[in-house]
């Protein structure tokens, strides 16, 4: 996670995710690697280890990151058992999805980012997330996604559009977000250098007082070199 990181350290929210079932689109989508040991992944933004400890388990090389230091010891608590101590804290780390560190170009085979790269705190954070994913994943490597979009009604209203701040909106309880739809979504990430390897799909999902609006997409990354991050926009 990165924004309203502070909503993110509260212990609340940490069992809230740790406790909740791997993602059935991932699921499926690690049925189709024959040999997990040889595809490395990197779980950005892994919250409470959900994925993270799925991924442990079968046998993927895999990494993860998250800016809250809490959703990070959650993590590392939940592979160890799979992995031991040592390789969960090697593994599991405190890192921006804006900013991977050491992590090498074009090393992963799979990035697994779900509901994190709507959490930037501007269009700008969010392209440069976006650039940070090409940059460490290899040619025909798979990006798995996850975003709000604008459409959604939490709190059973319209979102507000943030002031002199494009594609940011506020009414969700972490914060403002950076929201997209699909074809805005699709446009970026073709932008970027990815292509489409499944339909992107839109899904509604009623929640209390409103209901919330998910672009679910699956993108390759095309061979050759990216644009540079301050051409990687969104349609304006």
């Amino acid at each position: 996670m990165t924004s309203g990181n502070h909503f993110w350290e509260q212990q609340e929210q940490v069992e809230k995710f740790a406790a909740r079932e791997p993602d059935l689109r991932l699921t499926g989508l690690l049925k189709t690697y024959p040999e997990p040991s040889s595809v490395r992944v990197l779980d950005l933004g892994c919250a409470g280890g959900r994925n993270t400890g799925l991924l442990a388990r079968d046998g993927f090389d895999f990494h993860a990151v998250d800016s809250a230091a809490a959703m990070v010891a959650r993590t590392r608590e939940r592979v160890a058992q799979f992995v031991g101590d040592e390789i969960a804290e090697r593994r599991v780390r405190l890192g921006r999805m804006e900013d991977l560190g050491d992590l090498r170009d074009e090393t992963f085979g799979l990035v697994v980012a779900l509901g994190i790269y709507h959490q930037a705190e501007s269009h700008a954070h969010w392209n440069r997330a976006l650039a940070e994913t090409h940059r460490v994943l290899g040619a025909g490597g798979l990006v798995l996604t996850s975003t709000f979009s604008p459409r959604s009604q939490p709190r059973g209203m319209p979102l507000r559009p943030v002031p002199g701040e494009e594609h940011m909106y506020d009414g969700f309880s972490s914060g403002p977000l950076c929201l997209v739809t699909a074809d805005e979504w699709d446009a970026a990430m073709l932008a970027l250098g990815f292509v489409t390897h499944s339909v992107t799909e839109t899904v509604r999902v009623e929640t209390e007082g409103g209901f919330r609006v998910t672009v679910n997409g699956l993108y390759c990354k095309a061979a050759g070199e990216g644009p540079r991050p301050d051409e990687a926009m969104l349609p304006r």
